[in-house]
This record gives structure tokens, sequence and C-alpha cells, in this order.
């Protein structure tokens, strides 16, 4: 997994920002690794399926990065195989710019962090927009029952890479629900 991270991440710019710092020979070991196979493995998929919100990055045409922030329920992100992760994509604000952007190039990163435990995934993938009148059953699969915010489209991203990324610096923050349990626990 670590060597497709590295096809991805590590540009020709980037090596040459690692020569420069003295980190090169670290992350060189990186693009050696014994396969580009990229799946979803236990630990990935217990991670995923108990987030409530991520961040999802696209550019537009003018190669103008865009950050979004996406939140539901734990496990409206869903793990469909392997390889893939889908989640139901609620209406919002109506400007449609994570939309857009994958129309135009789908190529997206996701960032998961858990704070209470500080531990953050990143994901880069391809997306692809999915529509009720086309696959209602995966569109389906997608929803969350018991939350009933509407539902305009399915994204699917299938997976090219991953990386566990460093705790460093990650401030610990909690949710409402595990504040609620630290006091019961006492």
């Amino acid at each position: 997994m670590a060597r497709a991270f590295t096809k991805i991440a590590f540009t020709d710019h980037v090596k040459q920002v690692q020569s420069d710092m003295g980190s090169r020979a670290l992350y060189q070991t990186l693009e050696h690794g014994v396969t580009d196979e990229v799946f979803i493995d236990a630990r990935v998929k217990k991670f995923i399926e108990q987030q409530d919100s991520f961040y999802i990055a696209t550019t537009n045409e003018d190669g103008w990065p865009y950050i979004q922030h996406r939140g539901g329920p734990k496990g409206f992100l869903k793990v469909l195989n392997e390889t893939q992760i889908g989640f139901a994509d609620f209406a919002g604000n109506r400007q449609y710019l994570t939309v857009g952007n994958i129309v135009g190039n789908n190529k997206v990163c996701l960032f998961l962090m858990n704070y209470a435990e500080k531990r953050r995934l990143k994901l880069w993938g391809r997306a692809e927009l999915v529509h009720e009148q086309d696959n209602f059953s995966l569109v389906q699969q997608l929803e969350v029952a018991e939350f009933r915010a509407p539902v305009e489209r399915g994204i699917v991203i299938t997976l090219e890479a991953m990386d566990w990324n460093c705790p460093k610096y990650i401030t610990p923050r909690y949710t409402q629900d595990e504040i609620a349990q630290f006091l019961v626990d006492d």
C-alpha cells in the first residue's frame, strides 16, 4: 500500500524538497514496497465505519483545490468492498462545488480524523457520481435509514492509495457521545 501512496504523493517537486530537507532517504524506502495493491483490511474498515465526518478534496478545471467537510451519523461512510467506499450525498447549500469538480476531474482525496485517539487516515481515489435512476440499489445501500436528510446522489470512490498519517500535533477533541461515555464510566 505504501508504494501506491508514494506514486501519487511523491512528485518530483516533493522529492526535491525531501532531499533539500534531509528526509528523502527515509521516504525513498517506501517507494520500494512489495506491492501497489490497495485494499481495505479489517483495521481500515473499522476506522472508516466509525467516522461521523471527513474532509474531501477535489480540484476544479483551473487547478484550484477545494476541501469540503462531509458529516452524518457514524457509519454514513460505507465500505462497499475491499477497494471501494461510498456515501450518500446529502442535500446541502446547493453550491455543488465538490460534485462539479468530480464531473471535471474524478480524482479525490479524503482525510479522516479520529481526534480522541489521535489517528488520521488519508485516502486517494477516483470518485463516481451514482444517481438513483441509474443504480437505485446502490444509492439505497448508501443511504442511512435513521438519518432523514434528502439524498441527491451517491458517491462511490475506488481507492488508489492510502496512508496512515503521523499523530504528531493532533489535539485530542471529543464528541458529546464520547464525553457522555466518560461520565458514565466514572
